[in-house]
């Protein structure tokens, strides 16, 4: 009798865990098998994905306008149409000598003072109609650079009093210096004709030397220009 309570209880026991082990092998196929989703309508057809373009990276679009090719003067020089003339190009190339001026202000100005940054020596005259003219073309390119990377410094050998009062009726916004006729070469030979430029570069060697009306256009792709 007792024996066969014994197998009873085993089989009964034997039962019970094969009952819980298929229990857990159903709960867990469950839980691994993805859900269906139901089946999309013949006639549904899924948008078309959209690409966005990956945003532009300033510094790199800076940077990639840097690399492009400068022009040469030489094609900056043949383009000019008559314009202005490239003159002394014996300077050219060739480091601008230093020269000290009083602005209308009496501050006092060096060329050397200015070393880092390109610097337009402008020769003019209140009563030249052409540099008259000129006038809205320097005060444009003043304001288009920024003082550390341009320098205008217009030198007149008038009077005090009458460059000053030129100077607040045109409402100039560059360097305007007073030349007592103390300027060596080859300023002395540039400014006997107005109006006339010159061009020096950041590493203060005389990039080229004009006479004429210089537009603010020809006067940026002269500093940029190889």
């Amino acid at each position: 009798m007792a024996i066969r309570d014994k197998h009873g209880i085993y089989w009964a026991t034997a039962l019970f865990l094969a009952f819980v082990v298929a229990l857990g092998a159903l709960y867990g196929c469950k839980r691994q098998a993805p859900e269906a989703k139901p089946p999309a309508p013949a006639n549904d057809v899924a948008p078309p994905a959209t690409t966005k373009n990956p945003p532009v990276d300033p510094i790199q679009a800076a940077a990639s306008l840097f690399r492009e090719p400068k022009p040469s003067l030489q094609a900056i020089i043949d383009a000019s149409k008559q314009k202005w003339d490239a003159v002394f190009p014996e300077w050219w190339g060739k480091p601008a000598p230093d020269f000290t001026l009083t602005d209308i202000d009496g501050n006092v100005h060096k060329l050397s003072d200015y070393h880092g940054r390109d610097v337009v020596v402008v020769f003019w005259a209140s009563w030249c109609k052409p540099c008259e003219r000129e006038i809205p073309h320097l005060k444009e390119l003043r304001a288009g650079l920024s003082k550390d990377k341009l320098a205008i410094l217009a030198i007149s050998n008038e009077a005090a009093g009458i460059v000053k009062g030129f100077v607040t009726e045109q409402q100039i916004n560059y360097t305007v210096l007073l030349n007592p006729g103390e300027l060596p070469e080859p300023y002395s030979e540039v400014g006997l004709y107005v109006p006339s430029s010159l061009f020096v570069d950041p590493e203060g060697n005389v990039k080229l030397a004009i006479r004429g009306i210089v537009e603010a256009a020809d006067a940026k792709a002269i500093m940029q220009a190889q």
